[in-house]
């Protein structure tokens, strides 16, 4: 048979006349059948190739489905006729793959037995993509002036899309390469941080719901950490193969210890529970030995108020914890081989307990104790009282529940702050502990009290002080004096807001700006201290107050306070106010690691910032001097 070319009509029209159709081009078969034959060399006219519509079903499939075609051109075909209209419907394939390709990271959040309306979910997924760079661009012309973005999540919250289109659409602006569109990857970390932690809350109240019997403290663990760590790719199921895979060394070393005990081969759907105490101290060996000699975790004793030793998924990381970390770890551990170890909420130092009597036993010497943290050292009563140096009640060797050490954790987190500066990731992780904590003690007087001091100090969110307060107060009438005291500021605050005329603007043209010499955006190196950092803000003399100027000894500056001063980000992420007689410009620049630099910069231009439409408004005319000054600065240099 002769071969022959099929030609597919384009998706804009219908299948043209026959006179319109191209010409096939002749196969050497048709030429060596015309020379031959007895049509006194007439060639056979080629057959007309097939229209769209004419296709086999699989085939028609296939082109549609090929990854030539748009939305747009499905969605043109389907108006064609009724045989491309059944091809593209709103279910079939067509849609799905158009869904697929366009958002392959949302397809995991569909079951593949269900019917689903692709072509609406496509509309949706762009409805709300296009909602999401809307309120995005919104946050920098609302929120510029408040150090942390708070009463604008109310938009998010009642959108009628799924939560998984906006995460989507905001991770997709989060992955935009270039230097380009800082303020809009400040602002959508910002808002996906935001809703992130919401989801957490949920899955935590969910958690706290379950009989106390299936309230696994590991997965307790990681909802805190996933909270506190919202944007890190932290999962349950993940976190449970890495302790899976430990648990498979200790049942390798116990099998070479003894290749018949029954945590070796555990019988598959039944939870392993081993009752001799002996068998049970075979198993403890085996997991100290793994633990602690071959995998060579321990609790980290020179950086221990560091937050990440809190976190399960860095301490399986680094193997490195704290007591009540490392206690959570090794109880999951044990109990997947059969050990059922109880944690106790001992003070100042979490322990676990193995019981050598009755079980369930209320006496506390039926118990041995065992320190995680010291590599899984084995405690007498008297021992624990050793280890923190004074003698405690019975109260504190009983059982703990899942909530207790949740939390202790969480306890534990704004404990710490206190050992940090006063920086905005200490700020951040002491909101966070405070909104776990309050999520499952809502009524604690003493952690909403913190709370509404927390936003009070930043100067953030006032009407949410006074909404905490107004609940201390129905709570506690006894906080009636610190109440009120709050109360009268927090009012003050926002009649001061109120009155705000607008921003600054402040001009380098201006008489009393005239000793000013560098401008936003400028890359600048501090003579003194070395670091690098940029511009985002100038005073043209010290604005500080007497006791700051006297703590940082400016008077012993040359020109002491009486020169500009300008506002930078520097490159440890530390936000300073720097004498102009310290700072240089920096002839090597380069991008300055600050996790802020996208509230007030748009964009790196390789040797200088530029400031966002918020930044400009405040200082109009910066932007062009910083770029004459890169220019001159450059020309001098070569």
């Amino acid at each position: 048979m002769a071969a022959r070319r099929v030609a597919v009509c384009p998706p804009q029209a219908a299948a043209p006349e026959k006179k319109d159709l191209p010409v096939a081009e002749e196969t050497e078969e048709e030429e060596e059948a015309g020379g031959k034959g007895g049509g006194g060399g007439r060639r056979r006219p080629p057959e007309p190739p097939p229209a769209l519509t004419e296709l086999p079903g699989e085939l028609l499939e296939l082109i549609l489905c090929c990854g030539v075609l748009r939305a747009a051109d499905v969605g043109r075909l389907a108006c064609t006729c009724r045989r491309l209209r059944d091809a593209c419907q709103p279910r079939g394939k067509a849609w799905r793959e158009q869904f697929r390709r366009r958002w392959p990271s949302l397809i995991k959040h569909y079951n593949q037995a269900d019917t689903v309306n692709w072509l609406e979910e496509y509309k949706e997924r762009h409805k709300a993509g296009v909602e999401a760079r809307r309120i995005v661009a919104s946050f920098s012309e609302r929120f510029f002036s408040e150090h942390v973005p708070c009463d604008g999540f109310s938009d998010i919250e009642t959108l009628g899309c799924p939560s998984h289109f906006f995460e989507d659409e905001l991770m997709s602006i989060l992955n935009m390469e270039g230097r380009k569109g800082l303020t809009w990857k400040y602002y959508a970390k910002k808002i996906l941080y935001f809703l992130r932690q919401q989801n957490i809350l949920k899955k935590l109240k969910a958690y706290l719901q379950l009989p106390l019997d299936e309230q696994s403290l590991l997965e307790g663990a990681v909802l805190i950490d996933q909270y506190c760590n919202p944007l890190s790719d932290i999962c349950l199921e993940t976190v449970w193969t890495q302790v899976g895979d430990i648990v498979a060394k200790v049942r390798k070393y116990l099998k070479s210890k003894n290749s018949r005990h029954p945590s070796v081969t555990p019988k598959a759907g039944e939870d392993l529970i081993i009752s001799q105490v002996e068998l049970q101290r075979q198993v403890l060996d085996a997991m100290n030995f793994v633990l602690y000699e071959q995998l060579k975790y321990k609790g980290n004793e020179v950086d221990y108020y560091n937050s990440l030793n809190s976190y399960i998924r860095q301490v399986l990381i680094h193997r490195t914890g704290i007591p009540i970390s490392l206690s959570v770890l090794y109880l999951t551990i044990a109990r997947q081989l059969g050990v059922q170890l109880e944690p106790v909420n001992f003070p100042s130092h979490f322990l676990l307990r193995w019981c050598q009597g009755t079980e369930g036993s209320t006496n506390i010497f039926d118990y041995v104790y065992i320190d995680a943290f010291g590599k899984g050292k084995q405690l007498t009563v008297k021992e624990c009282e050793y280890l923190i140096g004074h003698h405690v009640t019975e109260e504190f060797y009983g059982l703990a529940t899942a909530k207790e050490v949740l939390q202790r954790m969480i306890g534990r987190e704004v404990l710490i702050t206190r050992h940090w500066e006063s920086t905005d990731q200490s700020y951040q992780l002491l909101r966070d502990s405070l909104d776990l904590y309050l999520a499952m003690y809502p009524d604690n007087v003493q952690h909403l009290m913190l709370q509404a001091r927390l936003y009070f100090h930043l100067g953030i969110w006032p009407e949410k002080v006074l909404d905490i307060l107004q609940n201390i107060q129905a709570l506690d009438p006894s906080q009636h004096g610190a109440v009120g005291y709050l109360v009268q500021h927090t009012l003050e605050h926002i009649e001061r807001r109120k009155e705000e005329a607008g921003p600054e603007v402040k001009l380098h043209s201006e008489e009393k700006h005239k000793g000013v010499c560098y401008s936003v955006g400028l890359i600048m190196k501090h003579k003194r201290y070395g670091y690098n950092c940029v511009i985002y803000g100038w005073d043209p003399s010290c604005m500080m107050g007497h006791e700051w100027i006297r703590n940082m000894n400016v008077h012993s500056l040359p020109h002491g306070p009486n020169q500009p001063f300008y506002n930078v980000l520097a490159e440890d992420g530390s936000c300073r106010y720097a004498a102009q007689e310290n700072l240089e410009y920096n002839l090597e620049p380069n991008e300055i690691p600050h996790p802020d630099i996208g509230r007030y910069f748009m964009e790196f231009a390789g040797t200088h910032y530029i400031a966002n439409k918020e930044l400009q408004i405040r200082y109009p005319e910066d932007t062009a001097l910083t770029r004459q000054t890169v220019q001159k600065a450059y020309e001098k240099s070569e």
